[in-house]
């Protein structure tokens, strides 16, 4: 018996303890993501949705990721299980859900799987996570310093998160994504040549990607009241918290927006704004707070930085 046949069948078998859990699924990582990949490949062509092609791939294969880290993160505490069959049964979980994101054939044109291949990396990625601030909204650095009432520390986080998003991170996520150069110049000529149409199909898809994310991990993504909002910037805490949520929600971006507008003088209300291509330029932000935990935007001391000195 080879050894790969070995590892199907230790995959096939009861894994009576986490520690032989975490073993065996670091040795059968190639085997595991290639039969999460085969599942995401067969749902596409039962539904009607896939193409020989390479974009459609790429698709499965990010999904198939997606699908290997769910199990990861979950299959240490279902044990003891027979891994390749807790991994088929996330599989069809996922795939059964009401309205699950892969049923909306929308998100497999150009832009549909721009929109989704950034925000799914935003979910693991904090630096695609700021990003998405510049990219949905055309928003800068500076700017989401300002909406977010970030202090010194956090305010040179997010020029860092910029700088290696527009070094690495962006390549990366476009390619996973499966779009095309060619497919990004059509993107930038349709929003040069129709501008409103491509504002309201981004705003569609942008909703329905949001949408799906947030419900995805509800620990990170729940909605607040507005006066929830309003406490939790007064108090000055929870940076991460109020982060990874108005990244991903438009509707408490703009909430948020319109509680602290006074503060946010010279900012407009985030609108869509699509930018395909990472911001290039760093630059000089001015920085408030009020405390020496972070601040939160509120009127207090003052001080001018380089947070990033390099352009592209």
């Amino acid at each position: 018996m080879g050894e790969r046949q070995v590892l199907f069948t230790k995959l096939s078998t009861l894994v009576a303890t986490v520690e032989e859990f975490d073993r065996l699924t670091v040795e059968a990582l190639p085997e595991l993501l290639e039969r999460a990949t085969g599942h995401a490949r067969r749902f596409l062509r039962d539904t009607g949705q896939w193409t020989d092609d390479i974009s459609h791939e790429k698709l499965a294969l990010r999904w198939g990721y997606e699908l290997l880290e769910r199990f990861l993160v979950c299959g240490r505490s279902e044990v003891p299980c027979r891994p390749f069959f807790l991994l088929d049964s996330i599989i069809a979980k996922y795939f059964s859900q009401p309205e699950p994101l892969c049923y909306h054939k929308d998100l497999l044109s150009p832009l549909g799987r721009f929109l989704e291949g950034i925000t799914s990396r935003a979910v693991v990625s904090r630096d695609a996570l700021m990003a998405l601030f510049y990219h949905l909204y055309g928003l800068s650095q500076g700017q989401v310093v300002r909406i977010l009432g970030l202090g010194a520390v956090e305010s040179q986080r997010v020029y860092k998160n910029f700088e290696r998003w527009r070094q690495t991170g962006w390549q990366r996520a476009v390619a996973e994504s499966g779009v095309s150069e060619t497919e990004l110049r059509q993107i930038e000529d349709q929003k040069h040549r129709q501008p409103e149409q491509l504002k309201a199909e981004a705003d569609r898809l942008i909703r329905l990607v949001q949408t799906h994310y947030r419900r995805s991990e509800p620990e990170h993504f729940s909605c607040l009241t507005n006066q929830k909002w309003a406490d939790l910037f007064e108090q000055d805490y929870d940076y991460d918290y109020r982060v990874w949520h108005l990244a991903l929600c438009r509707d408490c971006l703009i909430d948020v927006y319109d509680l602290r507008q006074d503060e946010l003088a010279g900012i407009q209300s985030p609108q869509i704004d699509l930018r395909l291509r990472p911001l290039q330029k760093g630059g000089i932000v001015t920085l408030f707070w009020a405390k020496s935990g972070g601040g939160n935007g509120h009127a207090g001391g003052r001080s001018t930085q380089r947070l990033s000195g390099t352009s592209a």
